[in-house]
Order: structure tokens, then C-alpha cells, then sequence
């Protein structure tokens, strides 16, 4: 690991983020503690991107302050980015651009430590880009080529073998399964399951349900802190209608929130 943390922790205390004045997103206290698997549901413009960003220190609070590991890293991305490895959310143009699986982790090994280790041995780096790449399964036969000729969960794995070259104690990924396949989304699922059994995971989503079976607690927000709980804590009627409102629909047994991105909800 980059930096370790004696505990695996992230803490917002009084954060007020607010963009020409417009306030965006309020939480007057969240903290998260992992090993976990955290999912952040809200509709769209709920502050959901606002909050990883905010925790990367990328969007200083207008007041607040966010500790990672017990240090204060409000606004101060550098010092954020020692414990976290960041997914953002697939945007299709960013995935035409003509470099590798490869390339894209290599990159991160060389920016990550440019100014401590510049004469790291050739193999050292490339032991660190394997290693990446084979920990989120992507086949060799995939490593070398361009993004744009590859699956939707392949180049989603490349991103978080990105993320994970570091060996960083806390990841935040952004909506990981909106650009992949359906018959992807399950393996993938597994896979950032089985990373959150070791680090603080935190993941935006629409739909929750592919991971819900491994969450260990929801935060559920609607440019504040609704609720902050376990699975069945949280999604519940009652909760739910107030940040979706009539986009509540019943089927069946089951409750589905009904917007753009599909997401349903047992």
C-alpha cells in the first residue's frame, strides 16, 4: 500500500458544498469505516459524483472538513490520493482514444511515483502493471490492446486495475456497471465484492441490486444525507418515497424505483 492506515476510515464532518452560491450537497456527519462495501444511491443531481470528488479533495467544501486515515485532506487532492484509488464513471468518448490496458496502468505506476522512485527498474514497473491486470482478470490477449476495441467490462477492469496498481487502502468508483453489458455486470459485480473484502469500497449506483448481497451499509442522498445504514435499514417505502417521490413503483412484492437508468429496488 502507498500510505496504510492504521484503520481503514473516511470522515465528513460539517461539509457544505456549494457552486455560485447554489448549494449542492450538506452532511453534517458520515463515517465509513472498512473493510466494506458501501453503496451511494440517489437520484440524478443528488450530489452522488459531488461526494467522490469531494472526498478526492478535487472540490474543496465551501466549510467542513474531510479526514481519510485520521488526516485532514479537505481540498488537498494530492494528500487524498496516497489512500485512494479513484474509477470514474465511463464516459464513451474517453474510451476511443488509442491506448491499452497497458499503457493506462503503466501510466499511473510512473505519475504515482515520478519525483520518489525515477530510477525504478523497467521490470519493477512491469511487474506492478501485470500484477494489476491479472488482479482484476483481464486476459493477456487484451492487455496491449486499444480500449476502444474491447468490452465495456474490459475497459471498465482496466480502469480499476488503474486504480488498484497502487495498492491503495480505499477505492471510490463511479457508477462501475452503467457502461457495461448485462451479462458482464455480474462478473463484475463479483469482482469489486471481492476487492471491498480488503479495502473500504465505495460505489455510486442507480441500480444496487447486482451488489447488494455483498453491502455492508447504504448512503442514500439527495443533495444532503438522507439516511446512512444497512441494506434493509434504508431501503424501506417510506425512505425511498421521500428522495424518489412518485418515481416509487410497486411490483408485486418488490419496490422499483423507476427513472432513466432502470434502477430497481427489492
Amino acid at each position: 500500500m502507498q500510505d496504510a492506515c492504521k484503520e481503514i476510515e473516511i470522515e465528513l464532518k460539517s461539509v457544505d458544498i456549494s457552486y455560485n452560491s447554489n448549494k449542492v450537497l450538506e452532511i453534517s456527519h458520515l463515517r465509513l469505516k472498512g473493510p466494506a462495501l458501501v453503496q451511494v444511491l440517489g437520484p440524478n443531481g443528488a450530489g452522488k459524483t459531488t461526494l467522490l470528488k469531494t472526498i478526492l479533495g478535487l472540490v474543496a467544501p465551501r466549510r467542513g472538513c474531510i479526514y481519510i486515515c485520521g488526516h485532514d485532506t479537505t481540498g488537498k487532492p494530492d494528500k487524498a490520493g496516497r489512500y485512494i484509488g479513484y474509477v470514474p464513471q465511463i464516459i464513451t468518448a474517453s474510451s476511443h482514444f488509442p491506448v491499452t490496458p497497458w499503457e493506462i496502468v503503466e501510466y499511473e505506476v510512473v505519475a504515482r511515483r515520478r519525483g520518489k522512485l525515477l530510477s525504478r527498474r523497467r521490470q519493477d514497473v512491469d511487474h506492478l502493471v501485470e500484477a494489476s491486470l491479472k488482479a482484476v482478470g483481464l486476459p493477456p490477449d487484451t492487455w496491449f490492446r486499444p480500449l476502444r476495441s474491447l468490452s465495456g467490462g474490459q475497459r471498465q477492469r482496466a480502469f480499476i486495475a488503474r486504480a488498484l496498481v497502487n495498492d491503495p487502502p480505499i477505492l471510490l468508483m463511479d457508477e462501475p456497471l452503467s457502461a457495461v453489458d448485462p451479462g458482464g455486470r455480474v462478473e463484475l459485480a463479483e469482482l469489486i465484492a471481492s476487492l471491498a473484502r480488503s479495502r473500504l469500497a465505495i460505489v455510486t449506483s442507480h441500480d444496487p441490486m447486482l451488489l447488494l448481497e455483498h453491502t455492508d451499509l447504504i448512503v442514500l442522498i439527495d443533495r444532503r444525507l438522507v439516511a446512512v445504514g444497512e441494506p434493509h435499514t434504508v431501503l424501506r417505502e417510506d425512505i425511498l418515497t421521500e428522495v424518489y417521490g412518485a418515481a416509487i413503483l410497486h411490483v408485486k412484492d418488490h419496490i422499483h424505483i423507476s427513472d432513466e437508468h432502470g434502477a430497481g429496488y427489492h
